[in-house]
C-alpha cells in the first residue's frame, strides 16, 4: 500500500505552533494550491489543504515560512475523529508533512514585488539566517 503526497503552494496564513506535554512541537497550516485549470470565470482556482507537521520541521516552518511563502511539502494524508462539545463525532483529514521546503529565495520575492508582480509581504525585514536556497522551476523534481 502506498500513501504519499506532494505539495507545492503557498501558505494562507503563517503556521500555528503549539507544543504537546509542553515538549513536542506541533505546527498546523494551510496551503493553497493551485488547480491545472481556469474555472467558468477564467481565473485560476485553488484548492485550501490543511496540514501537520511536528518535532524541529513545525519548530522550522513557524520560524521561517510566512504567510504567502511558496513552499514545497512531502508526507501522507491521514484521517481522525473526535467528539465535539456538543457530543457529535467529527471527521478530519489534513496531510501531515514529514517535511518541507521554501522555494523562492528573499531575493527573488522581493525582486517580484519591485516589479509589480503581486507577491505578499512576508512580515519581517531582518535578514536571512545560513544560506538562502536558490531554486529553480528546473531544479524540481516535480
Amino acid at each position: 500500500m502506498l500513501n504519499s503526497i506532494c505539495l507545492v503552494g503557498r501558505l494562507t496564513k503563517n503556521a500555528e505552533l503549539k507544543y504537546v506535554n509542553d515538549s513536542m512541537a506541533v505546527a498546523t497550516f494551510t496551503l493553497a494550491v493551485n488547480r491545472n485549470f481556469k474555472g467558468q470565470n477564467g481565473e485560476r482556482e485553488a484548492d485550501f489543504i490543511n496540514c501537520v507537521i511536528w518535532r524541529q520541521q513545525a519548530e522550522n516552518l513557524a520560524n521561517w515560512a510566512k504567510k504567502g511563502a511558496l513552499i514545497g511539502i512531502t508526507g501522507r494524508i491521514q484521517t481522525r475523529s473526535y467528539e465535539n462539545q456538543q457530543g457529535q463525532r467529527v471527521y478530519v483529514t489534513e496531510v501531515a508533512a514529514d517535511n518541507f521546503q521554501l522555494l523562492e529565495s528573499r531575493r527573488d520575492r522581493e525582486a517580484g514585488q519591485s516589479q509589480g508582480y503581486n507577491q505578499p509581504d512576508f512580515g519581517h525585514n531582518e535578514p536571512m539566517q545560513g544560506n538562502p536556497m536558490d531554486i529553480s522551476n528546473d531544479d524540481l523534481p516535480f
